[in-house]
């Protein structure tokens, strides 16, 4: 028959226990059914991989593939050079947080939004969350509560997050849980600091551990703070964390890809 690769883009074991749709229920059965039988498994983090050896019986370690995603295309640098998309990046204007992500508890955005409210304790700063879904009005709740509404914007999907990421201080992933963390490479592609939870998983492995930004506990909004703080004051170098994100292009991807299913063609 047609040799088929399976490719896991979450973490199973964290989707598994916050899962409130049925869809996701009937998907992990079908992972733990299918899975060993498939020609090539492909994960996109080294943590997705781990864990899905252990979830799934009969797949060893051995068998899955870590292909991280294709994130960075010239569409970035492209969408980064395009004008200012808010007033807040003007010259001399406080410095801008930006988030960025569907709505929705994986996120975490409470934990950026009590962080934020501790940052702006200490300093001029704002914070815009983009994405849409159904936890805009407990975020909107949640800033006035905090007495930070007047610093806080979600302008909802937009279409170039890359001319966001390229003007900000700060980008912030606050997720519990993640397969991979795409809109992080997206940030230091842009050549923009970035601070991440040390969430399950992809985060650590696309900032090596720390190396290209702090890694917070997740929940922890005073850790996030003083990591956001951290890097207002003392930025990496751009250049570094573009050159850092050249590890995750579209062509390196697909060359793993390629590798995989010629592994597979020349299988006895």
């Amino acid at each position: 028959g047609t040799p088929t690769v399976i490719s896991v883009h979450n973490h199973l074991t964290a989707s598994r226990v916050h899962a409130t749709k049925s869809r996701i229920k009937v998907a992990h059965q079908l992972m733990h059914r299918y899975s060993p039988l498939a020609d090539g498994v492909v994960a996109v983090s080294a943590g997705v991989a781990d864990n899905l050896a252990q979830e799934v019986v009969g797949l060893p370690r051995a068998a899955i593939t870590t292909i991280h995603n294709p994130v960075v295309t010239p569409a970035i640098a492209r969408g980064a050079r395009i004008a200012s998309p808010h007033s807040w990046f003007s010259k001399g204007a406080p410095p801008v947080i930006v988030g960025a992500g569907k709505l929705k508890p994986q996120k975490d955005f409470p934990t950026l939004v009590r962080a934020f409210a501790r940052v702006r304790r200490e300093r001029a700063v704002r914070l815009i969350i983009l994405g849409d879904g159904s936890g805009r009005r407990n975020l909107l709740k949640l800033a006035r509560e905090l007495d930070v509404a007047e610093d806080f914007e979600m302008p909802g999907f937009v279409a170039n997050p890359f001319a966001y990421m390229a003007r900000a201080s700060a980008f912030v992933l606050s997720s519990a849980w993640e397969g991979f963390g795409n809109v992080l490479v997206e940030a230091m592609a842009c050549g923009c600091p970035v601070v991440s939870t040390n969430c399950p998983s992809g985060p650590a492995e696309i900032l090596d551990h720390g190396r290209y930004g702090p890694l917070v506990p997740v929940g922890d909004d005073r850790s996030l703070a003083h990591a956001i703080n951290s890097i207002i004051d003392h930025p990496p170098d751009a250049a570094l964390l573009r050159a850092r994100s050249t590890e995750f292009t579209a062509e390196r991807a697909a060359e793993r890809y390629l590798d995989v299913f010629m592994r597979i063609r020349t299988k006895p």
